[in-house]
């Protein structure tokens, strides 16, 4: 069973109703948000120049750069990020002077006694219209303050984008794992069939020239019937393990491609004590964390600003009255704005943000604890991963010896039909733990290579 997946910048879509330009578009766009934010992907794990085909042959690394542009958790993540980078705009504005123009109109009515005649009454109408212009001047940084907040959210944002990124990895490669693991167990009892097949063959010749049992014969039936159930659940498993790959790519519904087989066992070098300190330096979630905690600082230092005065300038030039040509004018001037009472607010959002700044620092505290216990394991279960592959595949030799002792015998007519069964079934036995073995080892050190940051 075979799948593909595709490039969006090639055009080809799996997609039903997604134009080529639709998708050109849309990957043009994802490119362009990833470097206003300053983001990188590593090469390896970069696209294959061609197009990717029907038939197509794809490594680790394409999967991982097809599901890199194609995931759409990758593309909300880089969304979000994108906003915070706006806030960060947004918070500098304050920094430059506010521009309208002001247009009021008032009418005011009269009425006054004239004589004993009655009243007389009128109206007096009033427009003033011109340009204002306001200036902060110094507000002992609340707006250094507002500004530093949004650029450590901007921080957190693009940190959650790494994380993002490393899980959406880490899936693409233990689906990939799970692919040749799904293929390799399916290819190992298509082998057990075809043992079951050679002994049912060679135990009706026996019994058709007098000298096994027919018993053999409804023994080797059975054996054959269930090498065969087994096989149909691995052929089932293989095609789930594709769809699991299809999806972590973010390509549901890929045409046909098949992957290169690297579940080959290489020890991993590293030590605890390394993968520790290399956790600790790249994870981007404690990244995230930290800007985080850098972010409730500075609330803090903005609360504790409004017991401070503040500075402002204006400036606007009016034209005014009700006759045309209006009356003119400008004007300039600052004002000096000190609190002196309100209602206990500052107080309350100090004490606000500082129980903020203290819950910040304890689930940083927090995770880099987390951070150590997802190293320690990942680290233990690569360790004995690494110890299991050598035993399996030491056992896989053996029972195949054995098996192959067994048939020897038996087709000789001195063995027992017991013993070629019970070599089979070790054998089979065997195959599965050496298969399981080399993907425990696989994704134990994906699990270690993302409880470090690192891909």
């Amino acid at each position: 069973m075979n799948r593909t997946c595709l490039k969006i910048a090639s055009g080809r879509s799996p997609l039903a109703g997604l134009g080529s330009l639709h998708l050109k578009a849309l990957s043009l766009a994802v490119c362009a948000v990833l470097a206003m934010l300053g983001f990188s992907i590593n090469a390896n794990a970069a696209m294959p120049a061609a197009p990717i085909t029907n038939g197509t042959t794809l490594t680790l690394e394409n999967c991982i750069g097809i599901a890199l542009q194609r995931n759409p958790a990758e593309l909300a993540a880089g969304s979000i990020a994108q906003a915070a980078k706006s806030r960060v705009g947004e918070a500098q504005s304050a920094y430059y002077p506010q521009l309208n123009w002001q247009t009021d109109y008032s009418r005011q009515s009269y009425s006054v006694p004239v004589g004993s005649a009655g009243r007389i009454g009128g109206a007096f109408e009033d427009i003033s219209t011109g340009p204002a212009l306001t200036q902060n001047i110094y507000d002992f940084g609340r707006t250094s303050s507002q500004v530093n907040i949004a650029k450590y959210n901007l921080e957190s944002s693009r940190q959650d984008f790494e994380t993002q990124t490393n899980s959406i990895i880490l899936n693409v490669k233990t689906s990939y794992y799970g692919v040749l693991q799904a293929q390799k167990a399916a290819a190992a009892a298509e082998e057990v069939v075809k043992q079951n097949q050679l002994h049912l063959t060679q135990a009706q010749g026996f019994f058709k020239a007098g000298t096994k049992p027919k018993i053999d014969v409804t023994n080797a039936q059975v054996n054959l019937s269930n090498a065969q159930l087994s096989l149909i659940q691995a052929q089932n498993a293989v095609m789930i393990a594709w769809q699991n790959l299809d999806n972590a790519m973010g390509v549901p519904a890929a045409p046909q491609y098949s992957i290169v087989d690297n579940l080959v066992f290489k020890p991993y070098a590293i030590t605890f004590d390394n993968a520790l300190a290399t956790a600790y330096k790249n994870r981007p979630d404690l990244k995230s964390v930290h800007a985080k905690t850098m972010s409730t600082e500075q609330a803090l230092r903005f609360a504790r600003a409004g017991y401070d005065p503040y500075i402002s300038g204006s400036a606007g030039y009016t034209w005014s009255g009700d006759l045309f040509p209006m009356e003119h004018g400008w004007n300039v001037g600052a004002s000096l704005t000190v609190p002196i009472f309100s209602g206990f607010l500052t107080k309350k959002q100090v004490h606000e943000a500082q129980a903020n700044l203290d819950a910040a620092k304890a689930n940083e505290e927090n995770l880099r604890q987390i951070i150590y216990l997802q190293a320690r394991q990942a680290y233990l279960n690569l360790k004995q991963a690494e110890s299991s592959v050598p035993t399996a595949k030491e056992g896989l030799e053996q029972a195949k010896e054995n098996l192959a002792l067994a048939n020897g015998r038996y087709a000789a007519g001195v063995g027992s039909q017991v013993d070629v069964t019970d070599a089979l079934t070790s054998y089979s036995t065997a195959q599965t733990a050496y298969i399981n073995a080399l993907y425990n080892h696989m994704t134990a050190e994906a699990n270690l290579e993302n409880a470090m940051g690192v891909r």
